[in-house]
């Protein structure tokens, strides 16, 4: 359960870190560096995986969603 935690928690970091590498690229706007798309296509990838793996985990059964507030 911990291991499964902390492969979200990765992912999400490496969402995070492509989304703040196409920002700086976008600000550079250097001809030299790969274009700002392929990071925001790897972001946008993750975010995909990781809600993937979330429903995985609740139909399994590894993680369990907050019980409704009412």
């Amino acid at each position: 359960m911990q291991l499964y935690k902390i492969v979200i928690l990765l992912a999400f970091l490496f969402m995070v870190y492509n989304l703040f590498k196409a920002m700086f690229i976008m600000n550079k706007n250097n001809p030299d560096q790969p274009p700002m798309s392929k990071y925001i296509g790897r972001r946008v990838l993750m975010s995909g995986l990781i809600v993937l793996v979330l429903v995985i985990g609740i139909v399994t059964g590894l993680i369990s969603p907050n019980p409704r507030p009412y």
